[in-house]
């Protein structure tokens, strides 16, 4: 098969792909389309069906549809103009191969992030840490195959343990170059920040929000969990438990981003820089990973509420990997 990251502007689209999502609209002058999001292990394409004509057969929301069309250009993106649509039938199709994954080895970036679990030094924020994200085999099963998002950053496999270790490395030197912060407490809401999102957001290839995510959202869980454990722990300071909590309650830094509280602690304030850093630069990747190697300037984007372009050096180089790649 073709992968979506292959397809280029011009190109004959034509395969199997999933159909993530499926919105039925209309035009301004009041005609019928199909707006589709289409995914395989490489990423989604924006799809749509203007004419809904004999050549396309009825599906639904998360089948296999075999597709055929062309790619245009469209604010800056990629976008299939859809002209034949059939759902696929079992055996046409490697499931495994719908399931976006991180780019990273999830086995490497696990071991990576246990070595800063067991650099904690206060007992109980270790012993905590420990319980989970290495104690618990299902839970560490789950956790390196989970998404940190449906599709706003780190929305694939692998995706949240990703997230969690750029966050926690990027607090481990936030801590090593500002003596105003206590490491242990820095570390251990790094990596316990989004563990939330373990319920908030289904498991693949659905990774939509669940009830407890649109009633409750992975801000208060991660931190009601927090709250449990703690309660657990013999000996664990009162005082301790609050500021760890108050870290994960704060981590989005305002209130209009959905923390209940913005940061009051030094280590809280610089949680929500590593985790908005991380989040963003990643964005901006994934927007940089969707578009034409040889594409300055990609469009607004409503995320980082900005016109973004590639810098000349970055599209030396992504030139230089595509002419690799073709050989």
């Amino acid at each position: 098969m073709t992968y979506i990251k292959e397809y280029k502007e011009g190109n004959k689209f034509s395969g199997i792909y999933l159909c993530k999502s499926r919105q039925v609209l209309k035009t301004k002058a009041g005609k019928t389309y199909y707006s589709l999001i289409l995914q395989d292990k490489t990423g989604v394409i924006d799809a749509k069906v203007w004419e809904l004509n004999n050549g396309i057969e009825d599906f639904s929301e998360m089948d296999f549809i075999m597709t055929e069309g062309m790619i245009t250009m469209f604010q800056g993106s990629r976008q299939v103009n859809v002209s034949r649509i059939r759902k696929a039938q079992e055996g046409e199709y490697d499931p495994a191969e719908y399931i976006p994954a991180s780019k990273y080895d999830r086995e490497e970036m696990y071991e990576e992030l246990k070595k800063y679990i067991f650099s904690i030094g206060e007992p109980h924020l270790r012993e905590m840490a420990e319980k989970y994200f290495v104690k618990d085999s299902d839970f560490v099963k789950r956790f390196k195959t989970h998404s940190a998002a449906k599709s706003v950053h780190h929305g694939f496999v692998g995706g949240l343990l990703q997230h969690t270790l750029a966050v926690t490395k990027l607090c481990d030197f936030f801590a090593a170059n500002y003596p105003v912060l206590d490491r242990d407490l820095l570390i251990t809401a790094a990596i316990f920040h989004d563990i939330g999102k373990m319920w908030e957001i289904s498991e693949f290839p659905a990774n939509e929000y669940t009830d407890e995510g649109q009633l409750l959202g992975h801000i208060f869980l991660g931190a009601e969990l927090i709250g449990k454990e703690a309660a657990l722990i013999p000996g664990f300071p009162e005082v301790l438990a609050r500021e760890l909590r108050h870290c994960i309650l704060a981590h989005h830094g305002e209130l209009e981003y959905g923390s209940p509280k913005k940061p009051a602690l030094a280590e809280a304030m610089a949680l929500c820089f590593a985790d908005n850093l991380d989040a963003k630069m990643e964005t901006m990747t994934e927007e940089y990973d969707k578009a034409e190697p040889t594409m300055q300037w990609l469009g607004f984007n409503r995320l980082l509420a900005s016109n973004i372009r590639q810098s000349s050096g970055y599209l030396k180089k992504r030139t230089a990997q595509e002419s690799v790649h073709s050989i």
